[in-house]
């Protein structure tokens, strides 16, 4: 906003200004660059914030807010609730489980409703807010003929001037005169759901894949940044002519080479890295075995996106899905997310559960490694929904023209996920809390300790969720009760552990039923068609 990071630019001066009411930023005739430096500086403060309330609990349900205020989780800022939940866990200080439980909420509410949403926000005004976009997912993504530069790991500013970098004719021209066609880039973790959603880049694979990709013999470059990043990937990178490339001063690995990105010379960075890539491209040797399978899949699906799909541009609503849950054709929604974990079959776990939600008519949203896994079993093209779900939900996928699964983006981008739950509250006739609504949520490989973190925080904001392959309180009943059971008297939401994606899928389902029959929309409804005079009508209300 400053103009001191070349290379950067604002994409949704929409979402910009939208945000610049919410707080409070004066607009008038200010340029853009003007608003975005107090929106940076107010985003900042956030997280160093002593007192109040950290922004963005407004935007929860009002009965959610009171709820929190009157347990004590409200966030006062999003770093001070991670420093208290850090000296609360020191030696000797606090040794009541209640009471380190409900820190660990209101840190995770901090991360939720905090961080991960701010981290969203700025990303799609920088970067763009994501719309539907064909891509294509599995290593088969890689080619033989050109330069394969993979990225990976969780920050978007540097794989965004790769993108842009990797497209300059000069960049082109080095690729073919080193021998190759041109230049392909593919992603890794989250960084590669980011690029898809954004510029359609296609995505190599989730976690367990990282060192796969380079077993290919074809990577000419992998470059990492933070997060999920596997210390093993130098030494399998000494087998092939692959280069590891770290980037980030806060995650260096002994054997890679490091280029510290600097977000001030970014496009320099971003050349060298691609520069280096190209070089090493005649290196490659003889022995690349790159699988043949990649599979179609629609990514993009951003809060805004569906809100626009369900109600189009001038009244873009939730109400057509609450309308389809109310009469039976959906079940309910489903957020499915997290990790693989090579504690079981890769994959096998999400798609498993996905495929058995959405046979019983339940909508899955996704992000993260899930979402990849269920592209790869192409669950996410709208033909999926006719071959995978059931009668009713595959009825609405066909009229709106949406999978059965959608993919709303990588890990951070949860924060869509509290939102749409949001819409749908505000949207009427479910409730007028999240825990009100047939909706819930899942991990089934979790592994990762920020999978925690966001299992709490959708927790906290009324939601049933299941995690599966291990669990960390298995060992103390008590501890392990008060989270499967009492919370639920607390937050409206209450975790359960099943290591089975089926019987983990049916516990989601049984809860979803349970919250139809609390709104008193178990028995199926005549589906009404809505003329514009009812529309206008419910608008009113």
């Amino acid at each position: 906003a400053r103009g001191e990071a070349p290379g950067y630019t604002i994409r949704d001066e929409q979402k910009l200004l939208q945000l610049a009411l919410e707080w409070g930023v004066e607009i008038g005739d200010r340029s853009n660059q003007e608003i975005a430096v107090d929106i940076g500086e107010i985003a900042l403060a956030e997280f160093g914030k002593q007192e109040g309330e950290i922004r963005f609990l407004s935007r929860a349900p009002l009965k959610r807010q009171e709820l929190w205020r009157r347990e004590g989780v409200s966030p006062r800022g999003i770093d001070r609730e991670i420093v208290e939940i850090m000296h609360r866990t020191h030696i000797g200080v606090d040794q009541d489980y209640h009471s380190l439980l409900k820190q660990g909420v209101r840190a995770a509410i901090g991360d939720g409703w905090g961080g991960s949403m701010i981290a969203t926000e700025l990303q799609d005004i920088l970067f763009g807010t994501p719309a539907p976009v064909l891509g294509k997912v599995n290593l088969g993504v890689l080619k033989k003929d050109e330069v394969n530069l993979v990225i990976h790991g969780h920050e978007p500013l540097l794989s965004e001037v790769i993108v842009a970098v990797a497209q300059e004719p000069e960049m082109i021209e080095l690729a073919k005169a080193k021998g190759a066609k041109g230049i392909t880039l593919s992603g890794i973790c989250c960084t590669a759901n980011e690029i898809l959603m954004r510029h359609g880049v296609p995505l190599a694979g989730n976690f367990l894949q990282q060192e796969l990709a380079l077993v290919t013999g074809a990577v000419d470059a992998m470059v990492v940044d933070i997060q999920c990043i596997m210390q093993s990937l130098p030494d399998i990178a000494q087998c092939y002519h692959s280069k590891i490339i770290t980037t980030s001063p806060k995650a260096k690995i002994p054997g890679a080479i490091h280029i510290e990105f600097d977000e001030h010379n970014a496009l320099e960075g971003a050349r060298t890295i691609v520069r280096m890539a190209i070089e090493n491209f005649p290196n490659r040797g003889n022995n690349v075995d790159i699988p043949k399978e990649q599979t179609d899949m629609v990514a993009g699906f951003s809060h805004e996106t569906i809100n626009y799909l369900l109600g189009g541009l001038f009244r873009a609503s939730y109400r057509p899905l609450n309308d389809n849950i109310i009469n039976g054709r959906i079940r309910g929604v489903a957020g499915v997310v997290g990790c693989n974990n090579p504690r079981t079959t890769h994959d096998s776990d999400h798609t498993a559960m996905i495929k058995e939600l959405i046979k019983n008519d339940v909508l899955v949203i996704q992000t993260g490694c899930s979402a990849m896994a269920a592209a790869k079993a192409g669950l996410m093209t709208p033909e999926a929904a006719a071959k995978y779900a059931g009668e009713g939900l595959a009825s609405v996928c066909e009229t709106v023209g949406i999978p059965p699964v959608l993919h709303m983006g990588s890990c951070v981008d949860n924060s869509r996920i509290l939102m749409a739950a949001t819409a749908m509250v505000k949207d009427g006739g479910l409730g007028d809390d999240i825990s009100d609504l047939p909706v819930a949520g899942a991990a089934p490989e979790w592994m990762s300790e920020k999978a925690i973190s966001i299992g709490q925080y959708f927790v906290a904001s009324g939601v049933f969720t299941v995690f599966g392959v291990t669990w960390p309180t298995l060992g103390s009943d008590k501890v392990t009760k008060h989270l499967f059971e009492d919370f639920e008297a607390a937050y409206g939401g209450m975790w359960a552990f099943e290591p089975d994606p089926i019987k983990a899928a049916h516990l989601m389902i049984s809860h979803i039923d349970k919250k139809r029959k609390a709104l008193g929309i178990d028995k199926a409804r005549e589906r009404v068609l809505y003329d514009m005079e009812m529309r206008r009508e419910l608008e009113a209300v």
